[in-house]
């Protein structure tokens, strides 16, 4: 095992774009069907519904959440029906799964998405059963990341100890809380919208490109 990460118990993961490649594109599906539903809900043009849908999600952390509090949406009608994908862009990654099972400790996957739709992407790359708890956004009552009531809550839930715990997030901004905690912060920087906006670099670890490449090189001799 990698020194630097000797001290490490848990490891906690976002889901779109960081367990898979952002190059997929699968989130341009439920990014285009936000789109469609801001249209619907404010009968307006895709060229609007999209300025509207890209504000709320620069300002409010997810475009749910501003619609939330602009809109009075209700949160689990918009995430059943954008999260209404398939998902033949994606793949079993047995790389990954061979890296996440060599891992020492427990595992956990952190999302600004729902249950339901994670588990549907956590099976179709093959690693459905390598996760000890997830944390979604109803479980943090609709405050996403970055807001920091999430990660108290997956700490509390959990008993994690954030000294001995990593966060692996492709959106950089979501790992100043984790930082602020006490964990250690991987940035995966492989392409993804907005990835670097609002990046605070001082609350940044280490910078990787590919999840499964990073954990076949850190558990090397253990898998």
């Amino acid at each position: 095992m990698d020194p630097r990460f000797a001290h490490i118990d848990d490891w906690i993961f976002d889901l779109d774009n960081t367990l898979y490649p952002a190059s997929t594109r699968l989130f341009d599906l439920i990014d285009h069907r936000m789109g469609a539903y801001v249209g619907r809900l404010l009968d307006c043009d895709p060229v609007e519904a999209r300025r509207v849908q890209k504000t709320y999600f620069r300002d409010h952390g997810t475009t749910l959440a501003g619609l939330m509090k602009n809109h009075d949406v209700e949160p689990r009608h918009f995430l059943d029906d954008v999260h209404a994908i398939a998902l033949d862009r994606i793949a079993p990654d047995e790389r990954l799964a061979r890296g996440l099972a060599a891992l020492p400790g427990r595992r956990f996957i952190f999302t600004n998405g729902d249950a339901d739709y994670a588990g549907r992407v956590l099976t179709a790359i093959g690693i459905g059963d390598q996760f000890h708890g997830l944390v979604d956004i109803h479980a943090c009552d609709y405050l996403p990341k970055p807001e920091a009531h999430g990660y108290r809550l997956l700490v509390d839930r959990f008993g994690i100890d954030p000294k001995r715990a990593v966060l692996v997030e492709d959106m950089a901004k979501n790992l100043k809380p984790a930082k602020a905690l006490g964990m250690t912060t991987i940035w995966v920087d492989n392409g993804s919208d907005h990835g670097d906006h609002a990046a605070d670099f001082s609350a940044i670890d280490h910078v990787i490109s590919d999840v499964g490449e990073w954990l076949e090189q850190i558990t090397e001799g253990r898998q």
